[in-house]
């Protein structure tokens, strides 16, 4: 039988071998992107330049989490160009390792990817605010509103901390930034079709973190099962069966699904049932109904 958390790695959880599924869709991805600015038609080019931006960032995340080599450096080399652009690899990286402490998840204040907000703080925001970030907790707000409020949110927080660490993180990116968009100016595509196709990119990206994780008084009840994520879970790299992926962190995207399917009941029961069948249900569910409350309705001030 297959070992799904193990094999390939050593006691400290560092991979031992190189993962090629990993590597070649890396190599695809970054082709199929050339592709989409230099030979692509416009019409055709910007959803699938959007498509590889989307696959890009998932493969960022894998990569953090230590795939596809032994080797950190080389790992981090291989994915560091910022197709999307805005989010330095280097503070994404940082943050979603934070993120991983699964007892502070959803929370307002230690969770660097929490979507939720403190009471106190709600009560501060002007109203035109507040009626933005209830309207982003609708399906429909979130893919149209949530990249602008994302990106927003993650550059205020960032310039508030204002330490070393930070600032290094911006400053390696800037290079990188300017390297991905020097390809795109001497490209055929328009610098404007670039920037509508990374918005897109993060468009997608967005309906996956909607619903990842919810307020749960227990930690492990806070991570989403969709099981059928249809073209999602590829863009995603099967980061639809979220509650695998936090209990399995090490565990690459190709082997989540047999995983899953191998101790179903033991994961539902794991994350207290939360679950959704395909991300149509999510869509036709919450497209115009917010899902959560902008204010973590357990946190306790």
């Amino acid at each position: 039988m297959r070992s799904f958390s193990i094999m390939g790695q050593k006691k400290d959880g560092s991979l031992t071998k190189t993962e090629w599924p990993t590597v070649l869709l890396i190599i695809a991805c970054y082709v199929v992107w050339a592709l989409a600015l230099w030979v692509l038609p416009l019409w055709a080019g910007i959803p699938t330049a959007a498509l590889t931006i989307a696959l890009h960032a998932s493969l960022q995340h894998e990569v953090i989490h230590g795939h596809p080599f032994s080797r950190v450096w080389l790992n981090d080399l291989i994915i560091w160009p910022p197709l999307v652009l805005f989010i330095p690899y280097i503070r994404y990286k940082q943050t979603h390792l934070a993120h991983h402490h699964d007892e502070v998840i959803t929370d307002p204040f230690d969770d660097p990817e929490s979507n939720y907000l403190d009471a106190g703080k709600w009560e501060h925001l002007p109203r035109s605010l507040q009626t933005i970030l209830l309207m982003n907790n609708t399906v429909a707000g979130r893919l149209t509103l949530g990249p602008l409020i994302g990106t927003i949110a993650f550059a205020t927080c960032e310039w508030r901390k204002r330490d070393a660490e930070v600032l290094r993180g911006w400053l390696i990116h800037l290079p990188a930034v300017i390297a991905v968009l020097i390809v795109v100016i001497t490209s055929p595509m328009p610098l404007w079709a670039y920037l509508i196709a990374a918005y897109i990119g993060m468009s997608i990206l967005k309906l996956r973190t909607f619903l990842e994780h919810q307020a749960h008084e227990r930690a492990s009840g806070r991570s989403v099962i969709v099981e059928k994520g249809g073209i999602f879970a590829f863009l995603f790299l099967n980061n639809n069966l979220h509650v695998v992926h936090h209990m399995h962190p090490r565990v690459a995207w190709y082997d989540l699904p047999a995983l899953y399917r191998s101790r179903k009941d033991h994961y539902l029961r794991r994350n207290g049932g939360y679950y959704f069948a395909s991300y149509r249900e999510v869509i036709c569910t919450y497209f115009w109904k917010a899902k959560d409350p902008v204010v973590h309705p357990l946190w306790r001030r």
